[in-house]
């Protein structure tokens, strides 16, 4: 807005203002009545528009530019009844909502990136879901601190299908000169601008989410601080955003949503859960890799897609992965989910009849581990099964000599703990290295204004 038009502007919000001081309401007002003071601030209302002559030389000469009044402090209410009713938005119906934040967890191998590329090609190409239904064409922007957008995610989106004209990584932040790495919580601003800039976008992607905490993330408030900046992302861009994060070890059987890794407030806060996992294929018996919602508090909470991980070469001498989807399946993510590295009870064996059998063989004292597996051979039971439940049950293990070989026993109320007890099944971890990433600087092509730069 020029200076003269600003200067309009503000001495007609004063104006506007004297009135309201004053008791004078121009709502209805109509010419040739003159005894308001913002009257000809209503250009609308006149036929030459704003005249100063209205107000004091010395007033209209000195006043500051217009600020609206600041509230007091205080508790912000409003009624239910001032609220209007609204339906929830998809990009995908019942997977993908706009204006929500989204978790995508797995074991790792199960593609979950690649699950997350393949989403952003379906936007940018404006293709269809694997129910069929058609996408409107949209951006999408990743942010991953884990994998190379050159060499790892381009050639995937390429392989996907992607439209990589409207596909964007977000690289850092540039200050003083330098690329730092992107905080949501400093740089959401930042964010915004550059999203408008584009044009606006479909789909946010954050690999992995725990990147955007900045403090333990295994605390359920810092987590949740740390994911508000991208619950407003969401809902100011009336975007989907897609975080990325892993199982923890363990809790086969359990609900999926609470072997995400970190505090439970990853799931907590967001709308809809989704896993990636393997089930049995009932049809061949052989290990198939489902997605699946494991929550959602704005739609169905079951069912899910198989799909494949395939290798092809998108260009020639570039190699990349691409989910390739399969037909739907029903039941709950926690019905479905399965480990193809541990047995899942393939004979139907309820976990209390392998403890049970298990005490009855250790209930005389120590016995030849060999023996043990040979007795649960002839029970029915797997190997993998025996030594699961011994651990729960706090079987102790241990060698009865250098010549000699491994006993099973029951601990008993003030067995000693620690020494070598299951270093029969165990491997020891001597060192661990760990990296942090650092986004590369990149060279600019173009500047925009408040310092966002498209690379």
């Amino acid at each position: 807005m020029n200076s003269n038009a600003q200067k309009q502007a503000d001495l007609k919000k004063w104006a506007e203002l004297l009135d309201a001081e004053a008791g004078i309401d121009v709502s209805n007002w109509q010419p040739p009545a003159m005894d308001s003071v913002a009257a000809s601030a209503y250009p609308e209302r006149t036929t030459s528009g704003f005249d100063m002559n209205y107000l004091p030389e010395a007033i209209a000469a000195s006043l500051p530019p217009f600020k609206e009044p600041r509230m007091a402090n205080g508790l912000v209410l409003e009624c239910g009844s001032s609220l209007r009713p609204k339906p929830v938005l998809w990009l995908w119906r019942n997977w993908l909502a706009l204006g929500k934040f989204h978790l995508l967890a797995g074991a790792p191998g199960q593609g979950k990136t690649t699950i997350a590329l393949s989403m952003m090609a379906t936007i940018t190409s404006g293709t269809r879901w694997p129910d069929g239904t058609s996408c409107k064409p949209g951006n999408a922007i990743f942010w991953s601190g884990e994998d190379d957008p050159a060499d790892t995610l381009v050639p995937r989106l390429m392989a996907a299908g992607a439209d990589i004209n409207r596909c964007f990584f977000i690289q850092g932040t540039r200050r003083d000169g330098e690329v730092v790495p992107f905080d949501p919580a400093r740089d959401l601003g930042q964010l915004l601008a550059a999203i408008e800039q584009i044009g606006g976008a479909s789909l946010v992607v954050v690999d992995p989410v725990v990147s955007a905490v900045t403090g333990d993330s295994h605390k359920n408030t810092e987590v949740r601080r740390a994911l508000q900046p991208l619950v407003e992302l969401a809902s100011a861009c009336n975007c989907a955003v897609l975080g990325i994060t892993h199982f923890a070890k363990g809790g086969q059987g359990s609900d999926p949503s609470q072997r995400v890794v970190g505090s439970v407030a990853f799931t907590a806060v967001a709308r809809v859960v989704l896993v990636a996992a393997k089930v049995k294929n009932d049809d061949d018996g052989q290990d198939t890799r489902i997605l699946a919602r494991s929550k959602s508090n704005i739609g169905p909470d079951d069912g899910g897609f198989q799909y494949q991980l395939e290798q092809c070469e998108p260009i020639a001498g570039i190699h990349a992965s691409r989910i390739a989807w399969g037909k739907s399946v029903d039941g709950s993510a926690r019905d479905l989910l399965t480990d193809p590295n541990e047995d899942q009870s393939q004979d139907g064996a309820d976990g209390d009849d392998v403890a049970g059998f298990l005490r009855g063989v250790l209930a005389d004292g120590p016995v030849p581990a060999k023996t043990v597996f040979s007795e649960a051979n002839g029970a029915g039971y797997s190997r993998d099964q025996i030594q699961r439940t011994a651990r729960k049950i706090k079987v102790e293990r241990r060698k009865t000599g250098m010549a000699g070989g491994w006993v099973w026993e029951l601990k008993t109320e003030g067995s000693a703990e620690g020494g070598t007890e299951g270093s029969e099944d165990c491997t020891f971890l001597k060192h661990a290295t760990f990296a942090t990433f650092v986004p590369p600087s990149g060279n600019s092509s173009e500047n925009f204004p408040d310092g966002m730069e498209i690379l």
